[in-house]
């Protein structure tokens, strides 16, 4: 979705006249901005000034189910039992993660959505738009090549054309940020010979290069050393949970994040490697409406 609306696109939303659009934009009374003599207005701010409008009362939203979805990460798969939050999990991406959370399928989804100004806070913006959801950070992470073990010949994305590759599918964030790398250097997925069987989770990408089916995957530096296998870093990534403000105070959730805050999750991160936390619990979006 767009950032901003025109005119016709608020009156459809409004179901109104285009004219009484104006009118309201005239009158101050509904957010826009101009820009070289053209009328428009920031959907987030609109979808905020109509929830301040509501009025009557409001009815209780039914409980949000305790699942973590969106993207799988070995560190915070660890502290999800460590920490015996009672939190289920169900990971298939970050964009099926965004999916899950405004369905109200999930609790909260962890992301990693590389965008043009950084990460993730675009994309739960135009998923959900200033609804009660809180960004949060939870680590830097290194994100790369991961090499089966004997691999050679590979030094970069560029040297990856006839290889064998791990690949994701569609929803991970990962899959997208890869996809878009190659396409830069000129090479497509039929320049590849990428194993039948999708990794959907990074576990599984790694088990893929440990048992020879793939040479090479783009994956995360802290599961290199677990699993044997080369790691050749390209990029940091962040990476965050979005929560329903709701759910931020139950006891799954407090549970968990009070885990993070601790001592044995900085240690855990150490251990593994490829890990940032000096950002851990920065709040880089916060949803207007609730």
């Amino acid at each position: 979705m767009a950032e901003f609306l025109t005119t016709r696109e608020l009156a459809d939303l409004l179901r109104i006249g285009e004219r009484k659009a104006y009118d309201l934009a005239a009158s101050g009374e509904v957010p826009h901005v101009r820009a070289m003599g053209k009328l428009l207005f920031p959907r987030a701010e609109v979808l905020a000034w109509l929830n301040a409008s509501r009025a009557g009362p409001r009815v209780a939203e039914p409980p949000l189910p305790p699942i973590l979805a969106g993207s799988h990460d070995p560190l915070l798969d660890w502290a999800l039992r460590e920490s015996g939050a009672g939190l289920a999990t169900y990971y298939d991406g970050s964009f099926d993660g965004l999916t899950r959370l405004k369905e109200r399928k999930a609790q909260a989804a962890a992301l990693h959505i590389r965008e043009a100004d950084g990460f993730n806070t675009a994309s739960l913006r135009d998923a959900l738009g200033e609804a009660p959801v809180v960004l949060i950070e939870i680590a830097r992470r290194q994100r790369g090549l991961l090499l089966a073990p004997g691999v050679s010949g590979i030094t970069g994305l560029a040297d990856l054309r006839g290889r064998r590759v791990a690949m994701r599918q569609s929803s991970a964030a990962s899959q997208h940020l890869f996809l878009a790398e190659l396409e830069n250097l000129g090479i497509t997925p039929a320049d590849l010979a990428p194993d039948p069987a999708c990794a959907r989770t990074e576990e599984d990408l790694a088990m893929l290069l440990q048992s020879g089916k793939a040479e090479a995957g783009f994956g995360l530096g802290a599961l290199a050393s677990p699993h044997g296998l080369g790691f050749l870093p390209t990029h940091e990534e962040r990476f965050d949970l979005a929560i329903w403000r709701r759910a931020a105070f139950d006891p799954p959730m407090t549970r968990l994040m009070s885990f993070l805050r601790g001592p044995a999750f900085a240690t855990r991160a150490t251990e593994m490697g490829g890990y940032d936390l000096s950002g851990l619990g920065t709040v880089h979006h916060n949803g207007a409406s609730g």
